[in-house]
């Protein structure tokens, strides 16, 4: 395969993956990696890297397209962009000692997951809770948009949603994904912040935190253009067709589709991994 054709096919590849994941709120991270070692038998470390690259560009491009009508709580987010950081610095150096079929057998799991988290049903949270102690003092509340009222909301369980958020970043570095589901997990369910403003907040956070890690990725000479470049475009404009798809697509439809076709990767990288044929 010529580096053209490679460009062409992963180019294409990548526009259906940032599609796929913009409809199921977790971006193309989840698909690209696995896609880049199964499919163009790419290293994947060398995989990694590009997908990291890849989130940082969907990551800035989701948020000029949402521009003022975005949901996402700054505050929030850059308070806890400070463990997501740590995590995916931490993350990053895991990955450039842990043998490659390790962190297939690891992103295995985070795909079926993220598989199973894509297909949970997503209710908007509008109980007022009483403030959390913490929370009030560092300002982590808000107020969003709800049936046409506005909605206050405080996060709550701040030392929980932190040590989740050291852990999604982990995963980010270590596996080249947003870790969305990890983070919307922290958010939605530890800290009880409603759901839309989960995922806005989530990700805003995204490029952030495999900005971090990219660089130790790019320190390590795991940044190859050749690959990054097709991957960070494909994505980046798949993401942004599926966002304006979303609003007349039926979206428990692809959801199933998204779940199926990320839990198939999920169960292939498991079994390369414990045979040995990604070592």
């Amino acid at each position: 395969m010529t580096q053209l054709e490679f460009a062409e096919l992963a180019w294409a590849g990548s526009l259906f993956a940032g599609f796929l994941g913009s409809l199921a709120g977790l971006g193309g991270g989840v698909v690209i990696v696995p896609m880049l070692v199964l499919g163009f038998h790419v290293d994947v470390h060398y995989a990694v890297g590009a997908s990291l690259i890849s989130v940082i560009g969907t990551s800035a491009g989701a948020q000029a397209a949402h521009g003022k009508e975005s949901f996402s709580n700054t505050r929030i987010g850059l308070f806890l962009e400070i463990a997501t950081t740590l995590g995916a610095i931490c993350g990053a150096f895991l990955s450039t000692s842990t043998p490659t079929k390790w962190i297939a057998i690891i992103f295995g799991v985070v795909l079926l997951y993220s598989a199973f988290s894509s297909m949970r049903p997503k209710q908007e949270a509008t109980v007022h809770r009483p403030p959390d102690v913490l929370a009030t003092k560092l300002r982590l509340n808000g107020a969003y948009s709800h049936g046409g009222k506005l909605v206050p909301y405080s996060a709550r369980r701040v030392p929980l949603g932190f040590g989740l958020m050291f852990g999604a970043g982990t995963l980010s570095g270590l596996l080249g994904i947003g870790s969305g589901a990890v983070k919307v997990l922290a958010m939605d369910e530890a800290m009880q912040i409603p759901f839309k403003v989960s995922t806005a907040t989530s990700n805003f956070m995204i490029g952030v935190t495999a900005a971090a890690s990219a660089g130790v990725y790019l320190s390590r000479g795991y940044i190859n253009p050749a690959v990054a470049m097709p991957v960070t475009i494909g994505v980046l404009l798949g993401s942004l067709l599926g966002a304006r798809f979303l609003v007349k697509a039926r979206v428990k439809s692809v959801r199933i589709i998204f779940a199926i076709v990320i839990g198939l990767l999920g169960a292939e990288m498991i079994f390369n991994g414990l045979t040995g044929k990604l070592s």
